[in-house]
């Protein structure tokens, strides 16, 4: 089991470090709004690459923010036999709807946007606006995006696993949003 939790970690310190990034990205892709707002008005001037720019950023925030979110357990639950089960419960629902569900959906739709990626990258697709950006690097993003968090899906079921052997305590309480 040693082997497999040194692997869940590993996995958990990659997508903390993206989780990172898509946060500095935020304010990046924030910035950039103003900023191409505040030209645009003041000097009558706009930028494709830069409005493309922005879109990028939001899809890899949502791509990748998808695993991060997922590591730090605040994803989107159906809770409605969630909350009735015991914790030893919720971690075999947990551990059976991310092995059985998450995981092969995530490397489908990895292996069906691949060739979507390679085309673009085969041709040099660019935008077809003046100024646009290439788009093979953001078509990229999909396929990779999904094979982050299956990989994330991978450690939590070794740490699900672990946790109902006893050999961890995880603290996977689902609260729900306060509305």
């Amino acid at each position: 089991m040693r082997p497999m939790l040194a692997l869940s970690q590993a996995i958990d310190r990659l997508n903390e470090k993206i989780g990172t990034i898509c946060n500095l990205l935020v304010l990046i892709a924030c910035l950039v709004s103003a900023g191409n707002a505040m030209i645009r008005y003041a000097f009558s001037y706009s930028s494709n690459g830069w409005l493309e720019a922005q879109w990028y950023m939001f899809a890899i925030l949502v791509m990748f923010g998808a695993s991060y979110t997922f590591k730090r357990n605040e994803h989107v639950r159906v809770e409605i036999l969630y909350l009735m089960l015991s914790e030893r419960g919720q971690l075999w629902l947990d551990m059976i709807g991310t092995l059985f569900f998450l995981i092969p959906a995530c490397l489908l739709l990895a292996y069906l946007s691949w060739p979507f990626f390679h085309q673009a990258y085969a041709v040099g697709e660019m935008s077809g606006n003046a100024g646009g950006l290439l788009r093979w690097p953001i078509k990229f993003v999909i396929p990779s995006g999904f094979v982050m968090l299956a990989l994330q899906g991978v450690s939590e079921v070794i740490k699900r696993i672990a946790a109902l052997q006893g050999y961890v305590t995880i603290d996977a309480k689902y609260e729900r949003p306060t509305q």
